[in-house]
């Protein structure tokens, strides 16, 4: 069988031939090039020559790249256009990958030249960027238990494949139970307070099912708005407990057994490299040293917080006693809000939406990105998708080629809730030659309706600035190596330049240029822009509550605090109950579905958003200073996103402000101080 993994790219900038490769093709193609990689490992080893940076260091980094396109090909289609034989696959060669890297991080004889080049090299002979690599390729052997015992080493391998294949089916197991679930209405009168808007799009769906009335479902186009208008109090209960009980009910996609050996093996594996819990470990690594400063960070800004987020519920809940309300409850606090919202500011998302088609707000994204670092995109219609609702630009500066930009917006069954940035190609420099990346941007927006284009809510649209802030932190993207390109940055810096764009989102000057009815292209009137504006501080307080306690479960989780066979449930509330603003809920919980630490990259990371909304309110508000799209500042801005993870962040961040971030930065903006 010809399989298109294993040969070139015959296509426009060596993109991914998504229109040959078939599901077949992933597992002998991966493979094949496991081996393939294992030989140029073994080249290494075998050199002849004492182990210099060149034959061993940069050798290294640049083994097993056309590997690296095949995974992530693959994983990113689990991620976003998976079917039954995808998953299983990915629980084949989950494990397999685990083991791949272990061979290469627990291969002495490698670890050895890699430990002669790290101790021996003259750093005054390597750029910055060598040196920085040659520390983090040493780390990262030891990090991985190069200096473990032979016995201490198979017990690693097989805690890794273990976790390989228990993230991957959490994962699964939330995508599983998120498409399983319909609330299907035959009444209007349930759907009273619904817009007309979220009534046709649940019209649509209940036609794709086959099905009479409105179908209503866990995705988020679809249970947002529902929570938000829905009049019914009992059916916004029933949407609120299918939500909060996804893997956790006593079915085979349950999550809990799931986590708790996800937790045990996590902390077996820093235990065995030496560290107290996995938070230490993963900690290490980042511009948060420690558990303890983590730790200090959220509870500083819990004790900030708290006040100004129990009077906004007080005013829910003052709102909510007129209909006979009380108490108010966690599946109230959406419809409430907006309710409070709309009288405060007579603001509503349902008068704003037909001011932000996605189309629209996509060039804006666009446009900003011209002003600040003179990005051109070229819609490509060449260039191979993995579905046909996925769009590429090519993205041009100066004329010359960049990046390629892939978009896929809307909801489908293969696709996992949320949004998101990725890569199928990253960026480095080889024998002179620039290698520029592949970026991809996927979100779960409505779709268009008949003659009516996709409308963003206006949380959306600050969706769409934040991945495409990630998106340009990859696709301007200058490195040599690609393990130091782009977003391989630490973790509590990789959202600074996706909460960094946000900020436009907010910005009246800005929103005038392309807040513009679909219909009439009206544009959005001075007075709703200036409720926005207002409005951006809406409910700061309970949002900063939810995410710290996001941030303080998952600490709890990987700081060795979940005990015996203590409920998942109760674990969860009595670590979070100082974040808890309303009355609990008995048998829902977010831990099952909590992919972000059980299946993502932010396990003891989750903190790192509230880390990063520090920096990016201090940065964004150098730019108010200077001006939103001043030349001089977005260089300097542009330098720190192209400069990828070759500088510490503290010192990239120091380039560019000329001083570290003030922490009140973000309690300014927020309004909490």
């Amino acid at each position: 069988m010809e399989n298109p993994l294993l040969k070139p790219f015959d296509t426009p900038f060596d993109s991914v031939p998504f229109h040959r490769i078939k599901p077949e093709h992933f597992k002998p193609a991966i493979l094949h090039l496991i081996e393939a990689a294992k030989k140029e490992i073994d080249a290494i080893v075998h050199q002849p020559a004492a182990a210099d940076f060149a034959n061993t260091i940069a050798a290294l980094e640049h083994a097993g790249k056309q590997l690296n396109i095949a995974s992530a090909t693959f994983f990113n289609l689990d991620a976003a256009e998976t079917n039954d034989e995808i998953q299983q696959l990915a629980q084949e060669l989950s494990p397999l990958l685990a083991e791949y890297s272990n061979d290469i991080m627990l291969n002495e004889a490698l670890f050895q030249r890699v430990k002669q080049v790290h101790d021996e090299a003259d750093e005054s002979a390597l750029s910055a960027e060598e040196v920085r690599l040659l520390d983090k390729t040493y780390k990262g052997f030891v990090r991985n238990g190069a200096l473990l015992s032979a016995e201490d080493k198979e017990q690693l391998r097989d805690i890794d494949k273990q976790l390989a294949t228990l993230t991957t089916k959490f994962a699964q197991n939330v995508l599983q139970e998120t498409n399983a679930y319909q609330l299907q209405l035959t009444d209007q009168g349930q759907l009273a307070g619904l817009p007309d808007s979220v009534v046709a799009a649940a019209r649509a769906e209940a036609e794709k099912r086959q099905l009479d009335g409105w179908v209503f479902t866990l995705h988020f186009p679809s249970f947002v708005p529902f929570m938000k208008y829905a009049a019914n109090r009992e059916l916004r209960r029933e949407l609120y407990m299918a939500s909060t009980t996804r893997a956790l009910k006593p079915n085979e996609y349950n999550n809990e057994g799931i986590i708790r050996e996800i937790v045990k093996l996590r902390e077996r594996r820093a235990k065995l490299l030496g560290f107290g819990t996995h938070a230490d470990f993963v900690l290490q690594e980042r511009m948060a040293a420690s558990p303890a400063i983590v730790a200090s960070f959220l509870d500083d800004l819990l004790r900030k917080a708290k006040p100004y987020a129990t009077g906004e519920i007080a005013k829910l809940q003052a709102l909510a006693e007129k209909d006979g309300i009380a108490p108010l409850m966690p599946y109230d606090h959406a419809y409430y809000a907006e309710k409070l919202r709309e009288a405060t500011f007579r603001l509503s998302d349902e008068t704003l939406k037909p001011y932000f088609p996605l189309p629209q707000v996509l060039e804006a994204a666009f446009d900003a990105a011209s002003r600040l670092y003179g990005l051109v995109f070229e819609l490509r219609t060449d260039i191979p998708t993995y579905h046909p609702e996925v769009t590429v630009y090519e993205v041009l500066e100066n004329g010359e080629h960049k990046a390629l930009l892939y978009t896929d917006w809307h909801p489908r069954e293969g696709k996992r809730a949320g949004a998101w940035m990725t890569a199928f190609r990253g960026q480095w420099k080889e024998d002179g030659r620039q290698v520029r990346p592949h970026i991809s941007i996927v979100c779960n927006f409505s779709r268009p309706t008949g003659d009516t284009p996709s409308l963003l809510t206006f949380n959306e649209v600050t969706t769409l600035f934040h991945e495409f802030g990630h998106a340009l932190h990859g696709m301007l993207a200058d490195t040599v190596f690609e393990s130091l390109s782009g977003t391989n940055v630490y973790w509590d810096f990789v959202e600074l330049p996706s909460q960094f764009m946000e900020n436009y989102c907010y910005e009246k000057e800005f929103l005038q240029s392309f807040a513009h009815h679909y219909q009439t292209g009206e544009p959005l009137p001075d007075e709703e822009i200036d409720k926005i504006v207002a409005a951006a501080n809406f409910m700061e307080g309970y949002q900063t509550m939810r995410q710290l306690g996001f941030g303080l479960l998952d600490m709890a989780y990987h700081t060795g605090r979940l005990k015996g066979d203590l409920p998942i449930e109760q674990f969860e509330k009595e670590t979070i109950k100082e974040t808890l603003l309303y009355p609990d809920v008995p048998g829902t919980a977010q831990s099952p579905s909590f992919s972000h630490i059980f299946a993502g990259g932010y396990s003891a990371g989750y903190y790192s958003y509230k880390w990063a909304e520090v920096l990016d309110a201090d940065a964004f508000a150098y730019f108010r200073e200077t001006g939103i799209f001043n030349a001089d500042t977005a260089a300097k801005f542009k330098a720190l996103l192209a400069s990828g993870g070759t500088v510490d962040p503290m010192e990239l961040y120091i380039r560019f402000r000329g001083r570290k971030p003030e922490p009140d930065a973000l309690l300014k903006r927020a309004g909490l101080l």
